[in-house]
């Protein structure tokens, strides 16, 4: 026998909102079917064991391609099969006990009456429902981004957050209505308990709120080349309380979002491209205006290295050994790799270039001279003999 959806929703908003009996026959009969204590135990550990069995097995399902129907229709599929064992497998397990004696036993042990474990029972299907529907937000939230190339990483994960904090939000209020909080009252106890939770958590508090500053700012999205601080690295994730980067060295570091908004933070690749800036010296006794020439000829033959904007050899400054060059490519899709790439094929055209064309690159060295530009001081270890004057002493006369 078979119970119609609504007249099961219908019956349950009526033993939550008056705590009466319910006289539906349908339901009465699953419990009649179990109709002693250990049963009903066994049939609620075996329905809890198929339901995360099958939510299980409809993860495993989610990531399978399937080529016969489209990967979101399969997707939206095996979450909406989920969904309903789950909640099959969840008003099973409520009329099973609900409905049976076992609750007047326990209510009077306990004191508590049917209500009371009504209410308990719909609070904790709402928090779980809460769960499951922003897991399932998030995934829906994600096949609908990966068909649309406008919505970028950052975009997505502010829409979940967003989803998922008004999921927590209505939950909560539907809770507060089945136990018929005074609002009124709550919010008064909230707003006391906020100043005690804000004084408390200010670091956390002020976390929270730089993470929405973040998400709706943008100073960076996910997958963007940042250096925040000392720490520099690819953006993996942003949530509301921390931002996760990737270090070139393979590490995951966790920096709280109220230090990622206090801090200098550079983004390298908000134009999608960037520049770079090598030096290089150049002897003093070498023209100048050729090795500059050199240098960027070698440069826009590279294919590491955009063709636009040219890339540009300027003089920057007197060194001590050389007259120091600054040999200025761009390069797209800024990432580590591209970096390293084009600075690696950029040093070795210039050196090449430059060996071909018999301009030194000087190493560091130093002259000693007087101040009379007649040469160099010679250095020699002979010492000139000192004489008793310079002694101070007083030379013996001649007898």
């Amino acid at each position: 026998m078979t119970v119609p959806a609504p007249a099961l929703a219908a019956a349950l908003l009526r033993l939550a909102s008056t705590g009466t009996p319910l006289q539906s026959d349908a339901i009465l009969d699953i419990a009649s079917l179990f109709p002693t204590f250990e049963l009903r135990v066994a049939a609620s550990v075996l329905v809890t064991v198929a339901v995360v069995a099958v939510w299980r097995l409809g993860a495993r399902l989610h990531d399978k391609e399937v080529e016969a129907v489209s990967m979101p229709v399969w997707h939206l599929s095996v979450t909406v099969l989920r969904l309903v064992v789950v909640a099959g497998g969840g008003a099973f397990v409520f009329a099973l006990w609900s409905l049976s004696g076992d609750i007047g036993t326990i209510s009077a042990q306990y004191d508590v009456n049917r209500q009371t474990f009504v209410r308990i029972a719909l609070s904790a299907a709402f928090v779980v429902g809460a769960y499951v529907l922003t897991s399932v937000l998030g995934r829906f939230i994600g096949e609908i981004a990966s068909t649309r190339p406008e919505i970028s990483d950052h975009q997505r994960e502010i829409i979940y957050r967003i989803a998922q904090v008004t999921t927590y939000l209505a939950t909560l209020a539907v809770i507060l209505g089945i136990w018929r909080a005074d609002l009124g009252g709550f919010l008064v106890g909230a707003g006391f308990l906020g100043i005690v939770v804000g004084m408390a958590a200010r670091q956390t508090l002020g976390a929270l709120i730089a993470g929405f500053v973040i998400m709706f700012s943008r100073p960076f999205e996910i997958g963007d080349w940042v250096e925040v601080g000392d720490h520099e690295g690819i953006v993996t994730e942003i949530t509301v309380v921390n931002t996760r980067i990737q270090t070139f060295d393979g590490e995951f570091v966790m920096i709280p979002n109220d230090v990622v908004s206090s801090e200098s933070l550079v983004n390298r690749s908000r134009k999608g491209r960037l520049r770079l800036d090598i030096e290089v010296g150049v002897d003093y006794d070498a023209d100048i205006d050729r090795a500059a020439e050199v240098a960027q000829a070698a440069v826009e033959d590279l294919d590491e290295v955009l063709s636009v904007p040219k890339p540009q050899v300027v003089a920057k400054r007197f060194d001590d050994s050389a007259v120091v060059l600054g040999v200025r490519p761009w390069i797209d899709r800024p990432s580590a790799r591209r970096w390293w790439r084009a600075r690696t094929a950029t040093i070795s055209a210039v050196s090449e270039a430059f060996d071909e064309e018999g301009i030194t690159i000087p190493f560091p060295q130093r002259a000693l001279s007087e101040r009379d530009p007649s040469g160099p001081i010679p250095l020699t270890d002979s010492r000139p003999e000192a004489s008793p004057e310079a002694d101070g002493g007083v030379e013996e006369a001649d007898e």
